[in-house]
């Protein structure tokens, strides 16, 4: 059994268009917040955690639906194309909107521009869980690490096109010094990424025919299926596969509060303990995320190897070390150096080792007609972290020291370990190999 790369990239389009959209969403709309319309950054982050909070309600809801709707299209299909409809027309309102209010301030503009806001907010959250479950349903159960590492990947590519887009229309040379910038031909480009990848997907990815070819391959597996018939027909999950999966999404929020903690304050944390300006905590995290991106598909076949679980700790233990050397790296120099960035390299793979493997675990723990649902629960529980760490770590910069942004950050990674401990499901045992079949890894 082997993956099938080239549907797995086609399915990774959808991921494409979403981190696409978000990389934009969390570079540029604050800056039409604080510049345009004049907010504080009381209210610019207030409506800048939004999604977040949004994503509590509309993740779970969406992707519980999508498990019960049954279309021509398959469940999945429908809302990734209605939601990527509707987000691209609000997308190009929100240009519109800035360059009129600059043009002549309103208040109805002001309101306008936050409602649509809203709108798009809510229009991307219909179809981030049932674009993530479409992988799962289309791949079989032992497979899904080496698909989500592919899946991650996509989604970083889909960061560097809007990266490099923007680096290409607005140089510094071209917007420094400007009192208004127009952000229209981005927000169009955008929007044309969302949709040529989406069309893409439609005209590859028949969802019916191949979720249909999964079952049935999982029906010849039954050892696959963790879910037990209760006795009237319906499947349950035994006592001991829920407890796995509730301290496997305590994991998941424990590890976010502690590695968001750090995306989140980290540019801050420089500036006040080390005096050092943003460009080299931008390099920084830059690194972490291109040590990521380059650890997605070895961290996929690891896994495949050493198993799910295994590979996630690892991760844990690496990501605690590294924030644990970032506080003695932080307070014992005053400059940024080569060793931190060594140290944010490995960040980036450790980060990697948890993040491809962990909702693969998650979803390993339900029956097919549920992967909506527990991908919802992944993201309850990874959304819910990222709407608290960002406070308390705040609060707690402001009332000890900035210095704990770091044993802040180790300590909830390390309380990770000790939930993980506790997961005796979800993982996918590794394969032994025989004869010839022990080189077909070798020929991916």
């Amino acid at each position: 059994m082997k993956l099938n790369n080239k549907r797995t990239v086609l399915v990774g389009l959808a991921f494409l268009s979403i981190c696409a959209f978000w990389q934009m969403y969390d570079s540029v709309i604050p800056l039409i917040l604080t510049k345009t319309f004049h907010m504080n950054e009381t209210f610019s982050g207030a409506i800048m955690a939004a999604d977040n909070i949004l994503a509590l309600f509309l993740l779970p809801f969406f992707g519980t639906l999508s498990d019960k709707t049954n279309t021509r299209l398959g469940k999945r299909t429908p809302y990734i194309l209605g939601g990527t409809i509707v987000a691209i027309i609000l997308l190009n309102i929100l240009p519109i909107l800035d360059n009129s209010y600059y043009a002549a301030e309103s208040h109805g503009k002001l309101v306008a521009f936050v409602v649509v806001l809203g709108l798009l907010l809510i229009a991307m959250g219909t179809y981030r869980s049932p674009a993530v479950a479409l992988m799962p349903d289309v791949t079989p159960k032992p497979l899904r690490s080496r698909a989500n590492a592919i899946i991650n990947l996509m989604g970083a590519v889909g960061g560097i096109i809007y990266l490099a887009v923007a680096a290409v229309l607005y140089p510094n040379s071209k917007v420094l010094g400007l009192d208004h910038v127009n952000y229209g031909p981005l927000f169009v480009i955008v929007s044309a990424i969302m949709t040529v990848a989406i069309i893409a997907l439609l005209l590859t990815i028949k969802e019916p025919k191949l979720a249909a070819e999964n079952r049935a391959l999982e029906a010849q597996h039954p050892e696959w299926n963790l879910a037990e018939d209760d006795g009237s027909g319906n499947e349950v999950l035994p006592a001991n596969v829920k407890r796995s999966l509730g301290f496997l999404l305590a994991s998941i929020a424990l590890w976010f509060i502690g590695y968001n903690g750090i995306t989140t304050w980290f540019t801050t944390y420089v500036d006040k303990v080390m005096g050092q300006g943003l460009g080299g905590a931008s390099t920084c995290l830059l690194i972490a995320t291109g040590g990521a991106i380059i650890s997605y598909i070895p961290i996929g076949s690891l896994a495949h190897r050493i198993g799910r679980k295994k590979t996630i700790m690892i991760g844990v233990l690496i990501l605690a070390a590294c924030f644990l050397a970032g506080f003695f790296l932080t307070t014992a120099f005053h400059s940024i150096n080569a060793i931190m960035f060594i140290v944010f390299a490995l960040v980036g793979f450790a980060w990697a080792a948890i993040n491809v493997n962990s909702l693969p675990m998650v979803v390993e723990m339900c029956k097919g007609s549920d992967i909506g649902k527990f991908t919802g629960y992944y993201y309850t529980a990874s959304m819910a972290a990222q709407v608290v760490t960002p406070i308390v770590a705040g609060t707690l910069m402001r009332s000890i020291s900035y210095k704990v942004l770091f044993p802040y950050a180790a300590l909830f990674v390390l309380l990770s370990f000790v939930t993980m401990t506790q997961v005796k499901h979800g993982d996918a045992a590794p394969e032994a190999k025989h004869g010839l079949e022990a080189f077909e890894d070798m020929e991916d």
